[in-house]
């Protein structure tokens, strides 16, 4: 993928469902296929905050963003991690 596409991705995609704000962050990453082959690519990590109140509806959203991912750039996965409990910040 090129940053070009990422930008439309992230336009079209994440920043409606998440408008108020969202943090990306670039790195490499490297994952085995199933033939057993080492991949190594450049990766992305999309960091959301949102109100524990909206957990349900947000989690929905995050599921569109990851299933229009795959479709999009022809992915077999793509990885979600949450952290169960509330994380408090303030600005």
């Amino acid at each position: 993928m090129t940053n070009k596409e990422w930008k439309k991705f992230l336009n079209k995609e994440i920043t409606p469902r998440f408008p108020d704000g969202l943090t990306v962050l670039m790195g490499s990453g490297q994952f085995r296929d199933s033939s057993g082959e080492i991949i190594k690519e450049k990766s992305r990590l999309l960091i959301l905050l949102y109100p524990v109140e909206t957990q349900a509806e947000s989690s929905a959203r995050i599921e569109q963003i990851r299933e229009a991912y795959k479709q999009a750039f022809q992915q077999q996965s793509v990885l979600r991690a949450d952290n169960p409990d509330p994380v408090r910040v303030s600005f």
